[in-house]
């Protein structure tokens, strides 16, 4: 593989990062078989591995670090704090005080001494951006984490940690992780080149439209199709399908199948770094490399861009982060009282 470098932190990865929130009670519970399939990624030229404390409640990391026993020199590890890790109010969120927690956890799970990229999974309104920097600055300066991202944060938030960093002397989120494909495109318009502009590497999410860039799912199927992890996943948007009937004639004269078109198509931004692909078996992770070489001509892309216009969203991704100011009735409507009755 042809290896890009992370943003300007100098590390070089390869332009597929393999996702390990398939490994563990969410996906795949063999834990040998996941192994497998880690070190055929890695065997393969894959040398990014991104998982998250959440992903499995610890066993994720658990597998990677098993898997990368005499092999952690090799490769860039990546994982995540943020999303609640009990029932404790304090195990979770981007405070200092769960953040410096979380993270000797991950560490002792993932079986080393440094993370090479820590991240916070989502944006946490109810702590100043300044506190998390604080504390994910202490830590590269410990030496247990080597570079700092975030994941899923508006243009907007990606510009004020930048700022704040930088007066407040604070090491700097050197990566985002949003989600990004044919199907959802919205980050072109602001994320992608505000990361640009500051130089931050990006890891995309689910390139392969939550599943629906397999081909697999296709208009007049049944709509209570269930993903492999058991979380439900309708596809009920009828746009994300309809743009999966036009994708798949224009992959089929292309001679390709539609997962290898979504993949390339998602690696060809100049804004991006790496796509996370998220095998659950082996099966998958070799259809997936199989796919490693392909590069889309202009005609391709430009054909994509008119099935699919540049920076919109075909319709949401249903798990990708909705900020307070959408998801809170009170922060969109005034007090009655206040509401003018003329």
């Amino acid at each position: 593989m042809k290896y890009r470098t992370l943003g300007r932190t100098g590390i070089e990865v390869s332009p597929y990062c393999l996702g390990a929130m398939m490994f563990g009670a969410m996906g795949n519970p063999d834990h040998d078989d996941s192994i497998r399939i880690i070190h055929r990624a890695l065997d393969a030229g894959i040398n990014f591995i991104d998982t998250a404390d959440v992903y499995s409640q610890g066993e994720s990391e658990v597998i990677v670090g098993k898997a990368l026993k005499g092999r952690r020199d090799d490769v860039v590890l990546a994982s995540k704090v943020h999303y609640p890790m009990g029932d404790d109010p304090n195990q979770r969120g981007n405070s200092r005080r769960w953040i410096i927690t979380a993270v000797e956890n991950s560490l002792r799970r993932l079986q080393t001494d440094h993370l090479d990229l820590y991240q916070v999974h989502r944006p946490d309104p109810t702590v100043d951006v300044e506190e998390t920097l604080s504390a994910l600055s202490e830590l590269i300066h410990s030496g247990k984490v080597r570079a700092i991202g975030a994941s899923c944060f508006p243009a907007s938030e990606i510009v004020e940690a930048q700022w704040v960093a930088e007066q407040r002397g604070l090491e700097r989120f050197r990566t985002e992780q949003p989600p990004y494909s044919i199907l959802n495109r919205g980050i072109e318009r602001e994320v992608l080149p505000v990361c640009q502009r500051y130089g931050m590497g990006t890891l995309v999410w689910s390139p392969l439209g939550q599943g629906l860039l397999t081909g697999r799912y296709r208009k007049g199927q049944p709509t209570d199709t269930h993903r492999s992890s058991g979380m439900p996943q309708h596809f009920s948007d009828e746009r994300k399908l309809d743009v999966v009937e036009r994708l798949i004639p224009l992959a089929d004269k292309a001679g390709l199948p539609l997962a290898h078109l979504a993949m390339a198509f998602a690696i060809a931004h100049p804004g991006v770094t790496s796509a996370i692909i998220g095998p659950r078996t082996m099966e998958q992770l070799d259809d997936l490399l199989a796919g490693a070489h392909v590069t889309l001509d202009d005609d391709i892309l430009d054909r994509i861009d008119e099935i699919a216009p540049p920076g919109t969203d075909a319709g949401p991704n249903d798990v990708a982060y909705t900020p307070p100011a959408i998801t809170s009735v009170g922060l969109r409507r005034r007090p009655i009282t206040e509401r003018s009755t003329a």
